[in-house]
């Protein structure tokens, strides 16, 4: 989904002092606001095309081809979310971003891109409406909260939707992959064969539901991650609402 949400811990004036020394500088910080910016608007980009596409023709199938290269540049800018947590400019897991940003941009090129028979299927708009609206709020939040004017609305949505959106780009995900596999077979595509001289072979179509599997024990970790973060960070922010 998308990279693991801050988290909200009671209010101490030694840890706030703490988390202050470890948070990013000012041109950090700047170049940071400028970054979800963009990506905010990139992704507000394809939540308006998608809307005029569907406007236009008056039905959603092929709506993927309207929005196809915005989609490609912006899911392809996350890869550098992997870069901000290796040099240390934020504070999450570097194999967690990792993941969580290269299993879409394999999604978005080494499937939806590579086999273009999947791209009318009504999976690829399952997962590319739930990126979208997952994309603008997630980036809209760590907008805010570097400004340190983070909206409680912003927040709530960053911490409820992902009930639904999260199940759903999984489904479009696990569904565009299940429809590209008989293309990937028959066309060989990606898979190397013996013999050659490096005595190595392997078998796209096979690494897809490898793929596919690994969906089984990763999806309820990361999700139920994602409902305690929504336990802790919300609780705190209704208890203090509550106080002031």
């Amino acid at each position: 989904m998308s990279a693991p949400a801050m988290g909200t811990s009671k209010t101490a004036h030694t840890d706030s002092s703490h988390k202050k020394k470890k948070g990013p500088g000012t041109l950090a910080t700047a170049y940071l606001v400028i970054y979800n910016v963009v990506m905010t608007a990139g992704w507000l980009v394809i939540a308006v095309g998608l809307v005029r596409a569907y406007l236009a023709r008056g039905s959603y199938h092929g709506l993927y081809y309207s929005i196809e290269k915005p989609l490609k540049y912006f899911q392809t800018g996350a890869l550098l979310e992997i870069l901000h947590c290796a040099v240390g400019i934020v504070p999450s897991s570097v194999v967690l971003t990792g993941f969580q940003v290269m299993s879409r941009v394999f999604l978005t090129w080494a499937v939806t891109h590579s086999v273009r028979e999947v791209q009318s299927e009504d999976s690829v708009l399952l997962f590319v409406v739930a990126w979208t609206v997952t994309e603008i709020i997630r980036y809209s939040f760590y907008t805010f909260s570097l400004l340190n004017h983070l909206p409680y609305l912003i927040k709530w949505a960053r911490y409820t939707f992902f009930f639904v959106l999260y199940p759903m780009g999984v489904a479009g995900e696990l569904l565009t992959i299940y429809a590209a596999l008989p293309y990937v077979q028959k066309t060989g595509l990606y898979s190397i064969t013996l013999p050659n001289n490096y005595n190595f072979s392997f078998d796209y179509h096979t690494f897809l539901i490898l793929v596919m599997i690994s969906y089984i024990p990763l999806f309820p970790q990361l999700y139920f991650h994602m409902i305690r973060q929504r336990k802790k960070v919300l609780g705190h922010v209704e208890e203090y609402s509550k106080v002031e």
